[in-house]
């Protein structure tokens, strides 16, 4: 059965998170985590609805929520079968629009509010199709999951042709590897006790909490205070010991030379990478940091 969307909302969902330094980093000290959340309506009989959002860290939320809803009018009268059957066309219709465009492209304050819509379709998708959203991807032919990706910027790293070769490649253990992962989970990572601010205390318990759970992985913010980040490094590293992985994060805080120096000043602690070291945009600091900070890896985030 044909399903129409028939509306969008989206609702300016806040966290006051800043409260308790939830969430806290070097370069976002005070963060209310908040969400631009999308409701994508339909006439289906059975009520299904598109629900699909975009983390913003408070201040500027309401912009996400007018841009979603602006960039969502577009799909207005438009059957969801039109949208899944290209969604490299989809994808267009968000981030693409001529006028749009100009506000982004594929950046900034447009392009997090295409991500709800584009999220919301998604999810909308999955529930016609009566799957977890995980599930209708897992579930997709190598020609699908291509037809899925616009490759207009990425063809010099990867084209069409070399990613249905590798997806066809690996088709026949893929049943194999969904097993896996229904057994094991997805591998992840902990940030529970990293944020800035926290007090000692908290942080031993935090961690604590997190080894009962089972972590493995942990991830600490730094970049506000090299002093203070061995420190606390120090302390992490009692807790969860040496057999346990242990990453950073600096959000876009340094320079290159300041991210040089401020690892090699916590390689000691044997952390498998540093994250967003520096401006986002740069390619060539990014290499010169990789280089120097070996054997620690750089993570863009």
């Amino acid at each position: 059965m044909s399903i129409t969307i028939t509306g969008i909302k989206a609702l300016d969902i806040r966290f006051p998170t800043s409260r308790a330094l939830d969430g806290s980093d070097a370069m976002n000290p005070d963060p209310d985590y908040s969400a631009a959340y999308v409701v994508l309506s339909t006439d289906s009989p059975e009520g299904l609805e598109g629900h699909g959002l975009t983390f913003t860290i408070g201040r500027g939320n309401e912009l996400c929520c007018a841009a979603a809803e602006a960039i969502g009018f577009q799909l207005f009268g438009r059957t969801l079968e039109s949208l899944t059957e290209d969604m490299c066309a989809f994808w267009d219709l968000m981030t693409g629009d001529s006028q749009y465009r100009w506000l982004g492209p594929e950046k900034g304050v447009v392009h997090l509010a295409a991500a709800a819509v584009v999220n919301a379709v998604w999810d909308l998708y999955a529930k016609a199709e009566g799957k977890p959203l995980w599930k209708l991807l897992a579930d997709m032919t190598p020609e699908q999951l291509v037809a899925c990706v616009p490759f207009r910027y990425i063809t010099d790293a990867l084209t069409r042709e070399d990613a249905l070769e590798i997806l066809r490649r690996l088709e026949p253990t893929k049943a194999e590897r969904e097993a896996h992962v229904r057994e094991t989970g997805y591998p992840a990572y902990t940030t529970s006790a990293g944020w800035l601010g926290y007090t000692d205390e908290k942080i031993r318990g935090l961690l604590r909490e997190a080894l009962r759970d089972g972590w493995t992985h942990f991830k600490m913010k730094v970049g506000r205070s090299l002093e203070e980040d061995v420190r606390r490094a120090a302390l992490i590293r009692e807790e969860i010991g040496w057999e346990r992985t242990l990453m950073l994060d600096a959000n876009q805080v340094w320079d290159v030379g300041q991210a040089i120096e401020w690892v090699r000043a916590l390689s000691e602690f044997k952390p498998l990478w540093i994250e967003e070291p520096t401006n986002p945009d740069d390619v060539l600091g990014h290499a010169r940091i990789a280089r120097a900070v070996a054997p620690v890896r750089v993570a863009t985030g």
